[in-house]
């Protein structure tokens, strides 16, 4: 009974949210039940996992909710269909982790999460990986990379909102903004003299070349490979004073971490 006593808080705490939930302001109707269940399941980018497995009804419905006719779809803008994408692909990974939970390791563990598992969606059939590489590539905006869980503490920060066209833009903004915060996506070795970035940036090398390599982006830079260039374009303007002195000096080396796939559980995910 002891060992029950945690889920037991975490139930009642979810509840008692969920009784308090006021749907942000602008959250779409189709993206409200997510807002609500991020809102009530997501803090600081964890999840309780085990709490929305024991209500996973309401998750289990908005995902059938999700596929749309096509011809709605196409109706809409282009930030309505990049929200509706990310959502999807950040509910999906919920429900990847549910399905399974609690896990002995990471999402990677679980056969074809990414690369099999197929999910209806505005009238596509479509797994993880086809929306992250085929599905969002078409709105060129790499800050989307970056809104995608994964179900990992080293991928980008689950919000606890769902992402909808009228929050969109600032959505993304504070993605960016955020990253520079983050240990997982950056740190600046000064002793080192190295730039290490989250290997997302390399996974979607193409993408963030096109939107950032713009030309020189800081003093000093221009010589660097696109890449390089890219990723410092994107830091660069929330970097501290000293940071970018740095980067202006233009010695350091640049390195990817490596990808820290831990589940993004916060209660704890092996069954104790």
């Amino acid at each position: 009974m002891r060992r029950w006593i945690p889920l037991l808080i975490v139930a009642a705490a979810a509840a008692l949210r969920a009784q308090q939930f006021t749907p942000a302001p602008g959250a779409e109707l189709l993206h409200r039940p997510l807002d609500q269940i991020l809102d009530v399941n997501v803090r600081d980018g964890l999840v309780y996992y085990r709490a929305l497995k024991a209500e996973r009804g309401r998750l289990d419905r908005y995902i059938a909710s999700l596929n749309v006719a096509p011809a709605t779809y196409e109706g809409w803008s282009a930030a309505q269909k990049t929200a509706f994408w990310i959502d999807a692909y950040n509910a999906f990974v919920l429900e990847t982790v549910i399905n399974h939970y609690p896990l002995h390791g990471t999402i990677k563990q679980i056969p074809g999460a990414f690369d099999k598992t197929v999910w209806r969606a505005a009238g596509r059939s479509v797994t993880l990986d086809q929306i992250e590489k085929t599905v969002l590539p078409e709105f060129k905006d790499p800050r989307v990379y970056l809104a995608l869980g994964r179900g990992a503490v080293g991928s980008g920060r689950l919000r606890s909102e769902a992402y909808t066209a009228d929050r969109l833009e600032k959505q993304l903004a504070d993605i960016r903004a955020e990253f520079v915060a983050d240990t997982h996506m950056y740190r600046l070795d000064r002793l080192a003299n190295t730039l290490s970035v989250t290997p997302i940036l390399s996974w979607r090398e193409a993408e963030f070349v096109a939107a950032y390599d713009k030309g020189d982006p800081a003093p000093g830079v221009v010589q660097r490979s696109p890449l390089e260039r890219a990723i410092v374009a994107f830091i660069y303007p929330n970097l501290l004073p000293s940071e970018k002195e740095i980067v202006q000096q233009n010695q350091w080396k640049m390195a990817f971490m490596e990808m820290d796939w831990r589940l993004n559980d916060l209660t704890g995910g092996r069954g104790e």
